[in-house]
């Protein structure tokens, strides 16, 4: 006997209605035989749908938060980018004594560039309020070019305002490329434990000849020119271009000295050593004549020029730039240059 021949009553399917009182069944109330829990199904699946609906109404809202949200960073890194703050110059009104500050490595993409400080000196020699110019210095030095373009702009600034003093004024350090800039001032002071001179000229590298041979490298180099791969330092070193190479550092250095000469004049003492490449403190620089005396920018604002209020016309990083360098994203950049080139500076 097959389940549609059996008189056994299904738990599933249409039913009729059952009859109401009197016995008697109402015409069309037929309806599906739901068990009781389908009806509280339904009610959750309900709420189900609902609660997703109400998660995606969330977050899109979330999603077109978070839009704005990058949108308005973007803005503000543009704004940042076109006009940085540290461009700005403090609104000076009445006189006052001009800041001009050479503070780090002198290089060309350093903050210490010629290009940052002679528009910050011209800035500075060009305002009819500022009396005198002082040039804030904290630098171990750098390059030579750069050094000689800033030294042969100040030159050039005095003789076009001869009414306008140069003071250079040494912090924890003025040496070699530093003190090359500093030449240029009317007057040099600094702190009695400043380090001042550095007269010379370095130019460092590695040589990588032995570690190749121990580790079975063998260098590959294909010039068109004899001394294109001059001091190349996979190759081994070769007299007459260590040779010539000293004769461009001797160069330098006397460029270097008469620089020195004929900004300092008869205040530099008769000692063979100034120029050695030597450094001393400041107490030792006023008796060899590199500095004509102790003191600080704010001292020499007061006492010597007269005007206390110094304003600041120096180029700084603007606050992007200064996040991004503390994140430190050039030091593999940095330490590769380092090892691989050969750098002529003034130290």
């Amino acid at each position: 006997m097959t389940d549609w021949d059996s008189d056994k009553t299904h738990e599933w399917g249409d039913k009729p209605v059952a009859p109401e009182e009197g016995g008697k069944v109402r015409a069309g109330r037929k309806g599906p035989n739901m068990p009781p829990e389908s009806g509280r199904d339904w009610k959750l699946i309900e709420k189900l749908v609902m609660s997703l609906q109400s998660e995606q109404r969330r977050s899109r809202r979330w999603g077109i938060f978070f839009k704005l949200l990058t949108f308005g960073y973007l803005i503000a890194i543009l704004f940042m980018l076109n006009f940085p703050l540290g461009d700005t110059i403090d609104s000076a009104t009445g006189k006052h004594t001009a800041l001009v500050e050479v503070d780090g490595p002198i290089a060309a993409d350093e903050l210490a560039s010629a290009d940052n400080i002679v528009g910050a000196l011209r800035s500075a020699f060009k305002e009819e309020n500022a009396v005198a110019v002082v040039l804030r210095i904290n630098s171990p030095g750098g390059s030579p070019v750069q050094s000689g373009y800033i030294y042969d702009e100040i030159h050039r600034l005095r003789e076009e305002y001869p009414d306008k003093k140069v003071y250079g004024v040494i912090s924890d350090i003025g040496a070699s490329g530093a003190y090359y800039i500093a030449s240029a001032a009317d007057e040099i002071y600094a702190n009695r434990a400043s380090l001042v001179g550095s007269i010379g000229v370095v130019a460092g590298g590695f040589g990588f000849t032995g570690v190749m041979e121990k580790v079975g490298v063998e260098r590959r180099l294909y010039t068109a020119g004899e001394n294109k791969a001059f001091l190349d330092p996979f190759s081994p070193e070769q007299g007459e271009e260590v040779a010539f190479w000293q004769g461009v550092l001797e160069n330098t250095h006397k460029q270097f000295i008469e620089a020195v000469k004929a900004g300092r004049g008869d205040r530099l003492a008769d000692d063979e050593r100034l120029f050695s490449g030597l450094v001393w403190s400041g107490e030792q620089a006023v008796e060899l004549g590199l500095i004509d005396g102790l003191g600080s920018s704010s001292w020499v604002a007061r006492q010597i020029v007269g005007q206390e209020k110094l304003v600041d016309y120096s180029r700084h990083k603007s606050p992007l730039q200064d996040i991004v360098d503390q994140l430190g994203m050039a030091f593999g950049e940095g330490f590769a240059s380092q090892m691989l080139e050969s750098r002529l500076e003034l130290r």
